[in-house]
């Protein structure tokens, strides 16, 4: 059985499909099947060397619809799974009319695709009622997150009980590229907090690494700068805080208990940002527009979690109740369902 994963990445798309379809590839791959993946993983080469170390061959990405419809002939792949925000639909619908299974995994909007199954992994997508093609079925909410072995090794037994005494450790990270430039204005408020802290920011690139050191710091604050790191997981669990853009890494920090701080940075992640806030399983730090302008209100709210950690543990045990870290096995259940 071979299975395809076509899914965007870039230094401006980021490696959140690359992650979520990895989470898939290992469930996929731990049930016999073989996995390859469609995309241009080499524009990230940090992403490129998680899809290999998992022993996964990579295909370079093709764009029109006849391209799509021979390379998954040529592969002989028994079902192909999209990640796609960049690939029009007649690309879906020409591979669907081939009659090879298809799985889309969407953010709300459906970008005019077809598929026999749709997976719709975040929280509150339950509740909405998107039209489907013909045929199809819809997989939504956080019963269906996918989540990478090294965050399912780490997720605890029982909410875990944040530390209540020491300097608050902080663990901030904004995506494989960090595309909008959160780390340096997240700093600029974690600083604005004007109480201690040692924290980790990872910094994809030199300009942002350089503009991270040049924030200012108060007494007894310290930020160590790193690059893109396999062990995110483990760096979250050894943090009082997580700190991160409110994309897909949201459901990592839920299921790991972590104490998830979010930031909105792009307009498309502003509905699961709203939502995730609301449900009392992560607190908002901003919207990165806003954080540009003036960090006093982001500060504001660090300053809580850095100074509380009754409202740490609280936090921390609502995201972990949320999400149970078993979406990639439903996913995965449906996918070989339908090819069967």
């Amino acid at each position: 059985m071979r299975i395809g994963i076509r899914c965007d990445v870039g230094p401006l798309r980021g490696v959140g499909h690359v992650m979520r379809s990895l989470a898939l590839a290992e469930e996929l791959k731990g049930r016999g099947a073989e996995v390859v993946f469609v995309c241009d993983s080499h524009t990230v080469p940090w992403a490129n060397d998680q899809i290999l170390a998992r022993d996964i061959p990579v295909e370079p990405a093709v764009w029109t619809p006849d391209e799509h419809v021979e390379l998954f002939g040529r592969l002989g792949l028994d079902a192909v799974v999209f990640d796609s925000y960049d690939l029009g639909g007649d690309v879906f619908t020409a591979v669907r009319a081939t009659g090879l299974p298809t799985v889309a995994i969407v953010d709300g909007d459906l970008r005019g695709a077809e598929a026999d199954v749709f997976v719709d992994q975040n929280l509150g997508s339950e509740l909405d009622e998107p039209e489907l093609p013909k045929g199809a079925i819809r997989l939504a909410g956080l019963d269906y997150v996918l989540l990478r072995d090294e965050v399912l090794s780490l997720r605890p037994a029982a909410p875990p009980v944040p530390r209540a005494d020491g300097v608050p450790r902080v663990f901030a990270f904004f995506g494989g590229t960090d595309a909008f430039g959160a780390g340096p204005h997240v700093v600029a408020a974690l600083a604005a907090t004007g109480v201690p802290f040692e924290a980790t920011v990872v910094a994809p690139g030199e300009d942002l690494a350089d503009a991270i050191n040049a924030v200012e710091l108060g007494a007894d604050q310290h930020v160590e700068v790193i690059g893109p790191t396999s062990q995110l997981a483990k760096a979250v669990v050894a943090s009082d805080l997580a700190v991160s853009a409110s994309g897909t890494s949201t459901w990592e920090l839920l299921c790991l208990g972590a104490t998830a701080g979010l930031v909105c940075v792009v307009d498309n992640q502003v509905m699961g940002y709203e939502r995730a806030v609301a449900t009392g399983a992560a607190v908002g730090i901003g919207v990165l527009s806003d954080l540009k302008v003036d960090p006093t209100s982001a500060a504001a709210v660090l300053r809580k979690l850095l100074t509380d950690p009754v409202e740490r543990a609280r936090v921390a045990a609502a995201g972990w109740k949320l999400v149970d870290g078993q979406g990639r096995v439903r996913v995965a259940d449906a996918l070989l369902h339908l090819i069967s």
